[in-house]
C-alpha cells in the first residue's frame, strides 16, 4: 500500500513541478524582466515592479509566487541593468531564485528607440520540499522524508530582445545550468531541478483612433518535456492611461510529443486584466484567470495583482512612452 501511495505522491508532485518549474505570470507583458534578460533597461528609467499570484483557489498546497524586479540602464541607455528575486510554492514544494541581468542595448538604424539588445542573467537558485508538510497514508516510510529537503545551485538565463515605437520581439531561455550542476543528477525526484525553458514572443502598437491603441500580442513557452504553451493577448490602450484586455492560453503540438497524454493539450484558460497609470510615477495591475477545462469547477480561479513605481529624474521628460 506505501509504496503505491509514493508512487501516485511522486507523480501528483511531478506534474505539478512540471507546470511551476517557472512561475506563471498572465501580466508579464507589462514588464518583460521576468521572460527575458535583455529586457532590462528598455524602459530607461530607474524603476520597481512586482508580481504576487494565487493559482487554483479552491485547491489546497496550490500554486503561490511572488516576484520583485528593480531595472534601470545606464551608459547613456546603451546597458541595461536588473535584479530580480522570486519565491514559489507548491504544496511542500518551494523555490527561492535571485538573479542579476544585464543587456547590452545596440542602436539598430536611424531612430534613438530602434535597439536590439542582448541579455544575461547570473543567479542562484534554492529549491526544496518540507516534509512536515506531507500527509502520509503510512506513517513511517523511509522514501518519505520528515523535514525540510534542499538544494542551492547556481543558473543562469540568455536573450536577445528588439524594440522600436511600434514593435518588439524577443526570445530567451533560462534554467540554463542548474541541472548540469545538480549534484543528484536529477536524481531526487523529491526535489525537482527546472528544465531550461524557452520563450518567444512578439507584439506590436496600432492605433484606433485619438485617445486609443490596439496592442496585440503572442507568447510561445517550451521546455521540451511537457506541452508547448501559447499565449495570445490582445489589449487596449485608453488616453495613455488605462490598459484593458484579455489572454487565451492553451496547449500546442508545435513537434512530436509522444509520450505525452493526448488530454494534455485540451488544457485551456481564459484571463482578463486591467492595469492602472495612477500618475506618472505609479501603476496597478489585476489579473483573472479561469479555467476552460473539465477541472475548473474543483480548480477554483487565479488571480494576480502587479504594482510598479518610477522613480522619474526632474526636469526630464522620456520623448516616448515605454509601452512594451
Amino acid at each position: 500500500m506505501k509504496r503505491i501511495f509514493l508512487t501516485l505522491m511522486l507523480l501528483v508532485m511531478v506534474l505539478f513541478a512540471r507546470a511551476q518549474n517557472d512561475a506563471q505570470y498572465s501580466q508579464y507583458m507589462f514588464n518583460g524582466i521576468y521572460i527575458n534578460p535583455a529586457y532590462a533597461g528598455y524602459k530607461e528609467e530607474f524603476n520597481i515592479h512586482s508580481f504576487y499570484r494565487t493559482q487554483w483557489s479552491q485547491i489546497t498546497g496550490a500554486p503561490e509566487s511572488m516576484s520583485l524586479a528593480v531595472d534601470a540602464s545606464a551608459n547613456n541607455k546603451n546597458v541595461g541593468l536588473a535584479f530580480q528575486v522570486s519565491n514559489d510554492r507548491v504544496g511542500a514544494q518551494s523555490s527561492l531564485a535571485a538573479y542579476g541581468n544585464y543587456a547590452y542595448r545596440l542602436r539598430v538604424g536611424s531612430s534613438e528607440n530602434s535597439r536590439l539588445a542582448f541579455g544575461l542573467g547570473i543567479g542562484v537558485a534554492q529549491l526544496g520540499i518540507d516534509g512536515s508538510k506531507l500527509n502520509p497514508e503510512d506513517q513511517g516510510d523511509e522514501y518519505i522524508p520528515t523535514n525540510m529537503q534542499s538544494v542551492i545551485l547556481p543558473d543562469a538565463r540568455a536573450g536577445v530582445y528588439y524594440s522600436n515605437n511600434r514593435f518588439y520581439a524577443g526570445f530567451s531561455v533560462d534554467n540554463l545550468i542548474a541541472r548540469l550542476l545538480d549534484p543528484n543528477k536529477g536524481r531526487n525526484m523529491l526535489v525537482p531541478i527546472p528544465k531550461p525553458h524557452l520563450f518567444l514572443t512578439a507584439g506590436m502598437l496600432l492605433p484606433l483612433s485619438e485617445g486609443m491603441q490596439l496592442k496585440p500580442s503572442f507568447l510561445l513557452k517550451d521546455d521540451m518535456g511537457g506541452p508547448t504553451s501559447l499565449d495570445i493577448n490582445t489589449l487596449v490602450l485608453l488616453h495613455d492611461r488605462i490598459w484593458l484586455g484579455a489572454s487565451y492560453r492553451t496547449a500546442v503540438r508545435l513537434y512530436d510529443k509522444s509520450y505525452l497524454q493526448s488530454d494534455l493539450y485540451k488544457s485551456n484558460s481564459m484571463v482578463g486584466m486591467i492595469e492602472l497609470f495612477a500618475g506618472n510615477q505609479f501603476r496597478i495591475g489585476y489579473a483573472f484567470d479561469f479555467s476552460l477545462a473539465k477541472l475548473q469547477s474543483i480548480s477554483g480561479s487565479s488571480h494576480e495583482l502587479s504594482i510598479g513605481f518610477y522613480f522619474k529624474r526632474k526636469n526630464v521628460r522620456m520623448l516616448t512612452p515605454r509601452y512594451f
